[in-house]
């Protein structure tokens, strides 16, 4: 399996587009249980579901020129990005309607406060691990990996070719550094 994955990977990185589509499938089980947990992340508050966020990402990947996946680590990284960006892109929508975006008067029940703080919140985390990707891409390379895809340590180390504790001293770095750059006001777990 492991091989016919890296060929797939090789050929969707020259360029070849049945290739990519062979890939996403491949992968498809799996990019959807990170789709299920991302969204389930968000609570009830996301407007997206699990497959149109999936192929919400597909497209936008697809459709990207010039993206490189070398390895499995780097293609479930850049997915859980996509997917990551979808949803802050969602939750800002949401909230730029609730912020009088649209004409239309509607009343608030008091449970939308919640969801205004965790869309903000997403918002913040998004952008302090952009902001890590400028300063150490494999910081955030873990960061994503462990905590948007789901990974373990142990599978993080296999997939990067590097020891569990090197994995485990690096993905410290990102949540401190993401611990501060949001003002320290939700620790990433």
């Amino acid at each position: 399996m492991e091989s016919t994955l890296d060929r797939l990977i090789v050929s969707a990185d020259r360029g070849d587009r049945a290739a990519a589509d062979a890939l996403f499938d491949t992968l498809y089980a799996e990019l959807h249980r990170l789709a299920r947990r991302e969204l389930a992340r968000q609570g009830s508050g996301a407007g997206l579901g699990v497959t149109t966020l999936l192929h919400e990402a597909y497209l936008a990947m697809s459709g990207r020129e010039g993206t490189a996946f070398p390895d499995r680590a780097r293609f479930m990284a850049y997915a859980a990005r996509v997917m990551r960006g979808l949803i802050i892109d969602d939750s800002r929508g949401r909230q730029a309607q609730k912020r009088g975006g649209l004409v239309e008067v509607t009343s608030l029940g008091t449970d939308q406060a919640d969801n205004v703080a965790d869309a903000r919140e997403l918002a913040r985390i998004g952008d302090a691990l952009d902001e890590l990707v400028k300063m150490d891409a494999g910081l955030a390379e873990i960061v994503d990996l462990k905590f948007f895809c789901g990974f373990s340590f142990a599978e993080i180390a296999a997939m990067r070719g590097v020891s569990e504790r090197t994995v485990q001293r690096n993905w410290e770095k990102g949540r401190i550094y993401l611990h501060r750059a949001i003002g320290g006001a939700s620790p990433i777990a």
